[in-house]
């Protein structure tokens, strides 16, 4: 089931990571990163307003791959599909979240800290994974020892990723893209600032090659 996402984040690069307070902003915010070059969106499942703002992109603008984030139960998975979502992205996993996704038709981006889930991710079938807290839990080093053992794990790392050091995980074998919220920050979104928000899509939509 991870063959559609494989193809899909092979080609994002850049994943803008949202947190959307208001339905209403969600299909301008998107297409200001769409026409900015980032097609991929995850949206967290943080607000009220996550799941309908998932519905509106996913209905209205076929030129995004639109997925949830924060995936933390089986009744996330569950609304998250019926959202419209295509990818769900996860800060962990646990059997029973696992198990609810491979029920389903939509896949799942599992994350990882070490290399005790990784494996056990890659066990279930999982060879993309997310790799959550990424600056914390030992950002491009971390990854760059993960990579010897276990080599055919390809990963998005998440958090604390910003302009500064996202080039340096792009740079290694075994990151597929990365995620970040620095080009749709809840300040330029509140002040509908979707001309810089395309501005610094752009920038980011750079660092893939």
């Amino acid at each position: 089931m991870q063959k559609n996402l494989a193809q899909v984040l092979e080609q994002a690069g850049v994943v803008p990571v949202l947190v959307i307070d208001q339905v209403a902003d969600a299909l301008p915010l998107a297409q200001a990163l769409v026409e900015g070059g980032l097609n991929v969106l995850e949206v967290t499942l943080r607000t009220e307003a996550a799941l309908g703002a998932v519905e509106e992109i996913a209905k209205h603008l076929p030129d995004a791959h639109v997925g949830t984030g924060t995936v933390l139960t089986a009744d996330d998975v569950r609304r998250s599909t019926d959202a419209g979502a295509t990818f769900m992205v996860s800060p962990g996993t646990t059997d029973a979240l696992l198990d609810a996704v491979e029920a389903g038709s939509v896949p799942m981006l599992p994350g990882a800290a070490n290399p005790s889930e990784v494996m056990r991710l890659l066990e279930r079938g999982y060879s993309y994974q997310k790799f959550f807290p990424a600056e914390a839990a030992g950002g491009v080093p971390m990854l760059k020892s993960i990579g010897g053992p276990l080599g055919q794990v390809k990963f998005c790392p998440t958090g604390g990723v910003s302009p500064g050091n996202a080039q340096d995980y792009l740079a290694l074998k075994n990151v597929v893209c990365v995620g970040g919220s620095w080009m749709a920050s809840p300040k330029l979104v509140a002040e509908k600032n979707w001309a810089e928000i395309t501005r610094l899509a752009k920038e980011a939509s750079a660092l893939k090659g």
